[in-house]
């Protein structure tokens, strides 16, 4: 049996994370709808942190400075390598 990546719409996290906030137990969300206990934990954490489900909204900021800087580096290389020294 082939494991596939299933993709959820936020209203639908939106949707989960409110019946565990309103007192439903996370153990019968997890079984009725059949997904993976670290994925609903992950949505509560990210909802509740940033009120987003997007990946780039709940990055670090350490993350967020390193992704910039290494743009940045990037950048640096490029105009290097278009006005070299000499």
């Amino acid at each position: 049996m082939s494991k596939k990546n299933k993709h959820y719409t936020d209203e639908f996290k939106v949707q989960i994370v409110n019946l565990i906030k309103n007192g439903k137990p996370q153990i019968e969300v997890i079984n009725e709808y059949n997904i993976a206990r670290s994925t609903v934990y992950k949505w509560i954490t990210d909802y509740n942190t940033t009120g987003s489900f997007k990946a780039k909204d709940n990055k670090s900021n350490e993350d967020k400075e390193l992704d910039k800087l290494r743009k940045e580096n990037q950048q640096l290389k490029m105009e290097n390598d278009i006005c070299p020294k000499g």
